[in-house]
């Protein structure tokens, strides 16, 4: 039985509506496409003069209130965004992919991010109409201050999603400084701007965690409540491991997220797109409430996963479930 849900009905401003194009998101997302194919954008373009949906893009920044502690984060971010690299190390450093890989563990260690992990770039993660000649991507995480995005979607947590896509700005930047000083060329990927490669897909190929029903990645860790940043290198990295807990399963079963969505744009079973069967978010019922909410996140907040401590002991009671079956 479904929750009572104090966001709905949700009724989309007509303002947004005019600003809609004739193509839907889920059309150039690929919704119900057999066929695989790389990815296009659909929203957050760094010009969105160039994507069908930059109209909805401006309509977002237009719903922002007047507060100068977000332009102060924008700042803050921008800044991230144009300072400059270091000069690249002519010399390059040689030393084994387990090493280069144990070495990102200082950028955890220091309080950079929460999470980092490496995979080897597939080309279906580029989007169309970009290419790179770097190799590998090196993936980074930053974890949500809870006090501050539980209160999704009032403004306080649009202020809090800006805060950590800075840190994940930062960390990604620190991280290309850091290997073009070991001779190692390097482009950082920072968000929530799409850039060259999609990053939900990557990071969950180096083990940040599984693909939820809300389409946000999940892990044990820090549940949804963190966000991506990303760096591509050719510097021979060795890869880290896929992890997976047993959250695909647990999705199946729970409906949190599809009862506290606004606009009922979580699905409750997974769908065909671009070839591959997953969960896919409905954009086009999602997105009017997105813009209109600073971002939304009701999903990220409620997924039970994101309480603090909460995904630690549903992985432990998912594992030991797991071995009674297969002990049985």
């Amino acid at each position: 039985m479904s929750r009572s849900n104090p966001h709905r009905p949700f009724v989309p401003n007509p303002e947004i509506l005019t600003r809609l194009p004739e193509i839907t998101g889920n059309e150039i997302n690929g919704l119900g496409e057999t066929l695989a194919r790389r990815p296009d954008h659909v929203f957050w373009a760094p010009d969105p003069n160039e994507i069908a949906f930059g109209e909805v893009q401006k309509w977002f920044y237009m719903c922002q209130p007047d507060s100068t502690e977000m332009a102060a984060e924008r700042a803050k971010r921008q800044a991230i965004f144009d300072a400059a690299l270091p000069d690249m190390n002519p010399v390059a450093l040689e030393k084994s992919p387990i090493e280069w890989t144990n070495s990102l563990d200082q950028f955890v260690g220091s309080g950079v991010c929460e999470m980092v992990g490496v995979t080897t770039l597939q080309s279906d993660w580029i989007f169309e109409n970009h290419s790179t000649t770097f190799q590998k991507i090196i993936m980074v995480g930053v974890h949500h201050e809870y006090e501050e995005i539980k209160h999704a979607p009032e403004f306080r947590a649009g202020i809090e999603v800006v805060r950590q896509y800075g840190r994940a700005a930062s960390a990604a930047k620190k991280i290309t400084g850091w290997l073009m000083e070991q001779g190692w060329d390097a482009e950082a990927l920072t968000g929530p701007m799409a850039g060259k490669v999609v990053m939900i897909p990557p990071a969950l190929e180096c083990g940040f965690g599984e693909l939820g029903k809300h389409g946000s990645l999940i892990n044990p860790e820090f549940g949804s409540s963190f966000r991506l940043a990303a760096i591509l290198t050719n510097a021979p990295f060795a890869d880290t491991p896929k992890r997976e807990f047993g959250i695909d399963e647990f999705c199946s079963k729970c409906r949190i997220c599809e009862d506290a969505c606004p606009p009922i744009a979580i699905q409750p079973d997974k769908q065909v797109v671009r070839g591959e069967e997953r969960w896919y978010v409905d954009f086009d019922a999602c997105i009017p409430y997105f813009a209109e909410n600073s971002g939304c996140a009701i999903c990220i907040v409620e997924c039970p996963w994101s309480r603090p401590g909460v995904g630690i002991n549903l992985a432990e009671k998912l594992a030991k479930r797991s071995t009674r079956h297969t002990d049985a």
